[in-house]
């Protein structure tokens, strides 16, 4: 048994008291013949010195500088308002500090080592031994399990009940040796080991058997509908996996259920087409559509809680020759809003967004087609300026995430508010850097132009096949190549490609076509690698993604070029003289490194004129 952990229900650290069960007359009259008689022959130990009381969580993080008082009073007041949070998920939540920081504090308070249960494998065998209405009441997960000892991740290690209801149902003599893990990342953990997917299939039993399924009505207050539980549960499971959309596709006969995971389709499972229009019902309601008309297209949003997390969906229902095509893209800040460390930049062009950030003012644009990151890589941009002596203020349609200390604004044109409207409100504002979601048409274009000449940060994009597309695409805006020389800090064109899975990839040697593609000669050895598909990565052979980039850093001599209204050849011409590497480029170091497959960057980037 953990020595740290408390024994027979006495209070930790009291392990040594002697219970004393004389009736109680008798404890006092010995009590009063130990006063009469002064002092015993044998007086009792002095009693144990009391332990200094732990600094609470919030108190430490004032200690350590990582919070301000008044940020420690908010999060206080969402307590009050919260009981069932712990201050630290609140500070997260808020975004005064980060999980890692938190996780931290909370193995040093406890003494207990912290264990990061989102990377960890964990034996099955294990989560078995604990139910799961237990495993989420008391916030505990059996990770491990030997014939001496049980490695459990816990939220609260000196959780007394907690403790002894592990007791109950792990083997006799096993000693509890405790993790300290975040909550939230228990909660979820918890959910992705006891199957959600087996809960899927026994609603599914349930519809068509007409069956109760008592584990599956029991995990909600009551029972629900089982159509209700369903999309409950089919939702919950893409966020588990860890999609970016959901695909609702109904087909004469059947409706085709798809994850995009890691950035491509991914079929999931098929149901009879008898259950979507109820489906389609609950969807639309809990998005706040109108369910009576079907055909029209639909756009709503709705939130959803999945433990002490909040997720946000963007809906968009667009009717179909099969019926209402509805898809779901998941907006999960804890996922979307990452540093740039995280990103995966190559050292590079980590060194270029440095320089590009410390120019005090001008346009920094970051191109690609949808889904290629743009979004992501600039609020990551964002929040590593971010801080409270600067002013940063966002124009979105939609506001995708919410940022800490940044204000954003969300279009609507339909009441007048574009985004050339909104940049020139914004610049009432006292602003220091501006973000504009999309340049779209000539007075937005001029404004985001203004807003850079009178020594402002403006951050946006566009959509172009590369970097050096931006520079004729704003020309067709209206701009003038005068005015826009000197004013265009940086532009960025980037991918996302999927990243080779750990758990399958296998080295092979190169061919001589792939020796051609990859710039090398064939007398040198060359290795690389493959991920053929597992169950780790649904049988896709990718687990992650990763940015590539070509980033160009405008210098006085592509100024020069700008101004002139140079060529595209002679633009390209000067910056290959000045050793700027490409999109291609970033993407064959990856390759060699082992980090992604050939034959997925070169559906990412060009590489014909290799060939």
């Amino acid at each position: 048994m953990d020595d740290k952990q408390p024994q027979f229900g006495i209070p930790s650290g009291k392990t040594g008291l002697v219970l004393d069960n004389r009736p109680a007359a008798r404890r006092a009259a010995s009590a009063s013949s130990m006063d009469l008689q002064g002092v015993s022959q044998n007086p009792p130990a002095p009693p144990p010195e009391k332990a200094k009381p732990k600094a609470r969580m919030g108190d430490r993080l004032l200690e350590l500088g990582a919070i301000t008082p008044d940020q420690l009073d908010v999060a206080l007041r969402e307590k009050s308002r919260s009981p069932e949070k712990m201050v630290g998920s609140i500070l997260v939540e808020f975004g005064f500090i980060t999980d890692d920081v938190l996780t931290r504090l909370l193995a040093e308070s406890t003494g207990f080592e912290a264990f990061n249960i989102r990377e960890a494998l964990i034996d099955p065998d294990a989560v078995k031994l604990v139910p799961r209405n237990v495993a989420l009441q008391y916030r505990v997960l059996p990770i491990s399990i030997s014939d001496e000892k049980a490695v459990v991740a816990m939220a609260d290690p000196f959780d007394v009940l907690a403790m002894d209801q592990l007791r109950r149902y792990l083997p006799r003599g096993v000693q509890i040796e405790a993790r300290v893990s975040m909550e939230d990342d228990l909660v979820n953990a918890i959910d992705v080991n006891f199957g959600y997917e087996m809960s899927v299939n026994g609603i599914l039993r349930e519809l068509e058997t007409g069956e109760f399924d008592v584990n599956a009505a029991t995990e909600r207050d009551g029972y629900s509908h089982p159509l209700v539980r369903l999309v409950d549960a089919l939702i919950l499971d893409a966020v588990k996996l860890g999609a970016s959309d959901i695909h609702f596709e109904p087909e004469e006969l059947f409706v085709r259920l798809r994850y995009r995971l890691d950035g491509r389709l991914q079929q999931v499972r098929t149901f009879h087409k008898e259950h979507w229009s109820a489906m389609s019902h609950r969807l639309k309601i809990i998005c706040g559509m109108n369910i009576a008309d079907r055909l029209h297209p639909q756009d709503g949003r709705m939130s959803m809680r999945f433990g002490n997390r909040e997720i946000d969906f963007r809906v968009s229902v667009l009717p179909t020759t099969g019926g209402e095509n509805i898809v779901l893209r998941v907006l999960d800040k804890a996922k979307a809003v990452l540093s740039l460390d995280d990103l995966g930049f190559s050292g590079v062009n980590r060194y270029e967004i440095e320089r590009i950030l410390k120019r005090p003012e001008g346009i920094i644009i970051v191109t690609g087609p949808t889904g290629s990151g743009k979004t992501t890589t600039l609020y990551a941009m964002l929040s590593a300026i971010s801080n409270p002596r600067v002013n940063i203020m966002t124009l979105e349609d939609p506001v995708e995430y919410e940022l800490p200390l940044i204000r954003q604004t969300q279009i609507r044109e339909n009441q007048g508010l574009t985004f050339g409207e909104g940049i020139r409100n914004i610049l009432r504002q006292d602003p220091d850097i501006i973000f504009i979601g999309e340049v779209r048409d000539n007075e937005t274009a001029q404004m985001a132009l203004r807003a850079a000449m009178t020594g402002h940060q403006v951050f946006t994009t566009l959509h172009t096949n590369d970097a050096l597309g931006a520079l004729p695409r704003l020309y067709d805006l209206g701009l003038e190549p005068g005015m826009l020389s000197g004013n265009i800090t940086g532009v960025f064109a980037q991918r996302l490609v999927g990243l080779n899975c750990v758990a399958c990839k296998t080295e092979r040697q190169a061919t001589p076509e792939e020796y051609r593609l990859l710039g090398k000669e064939e007398d040198e050895p060359l290795t690389l690698w493959d991920a053929p598909g597992c169950e780790v990565c649904h049988r896709s052979g990718v687990k992650g993604r990763t940015a590539i980039a070509e980033i160009i850093y405008v210098d006085d001599g592509l100024d020069e070029l700008i101004a002139t209204r140079a060529t595209r050849t002679a633009m390209r011409n000067y910056l290959r003289e000045h050793g700027h590497r490409t999109m291609a480029d970033d993407g064959i170091e990856r390759v060699l490194k082992g980090d992604i497959s050939l034959s997925t960057l070169m559906r990412s980037a060009d590489l014909t004129s290799r060939m």
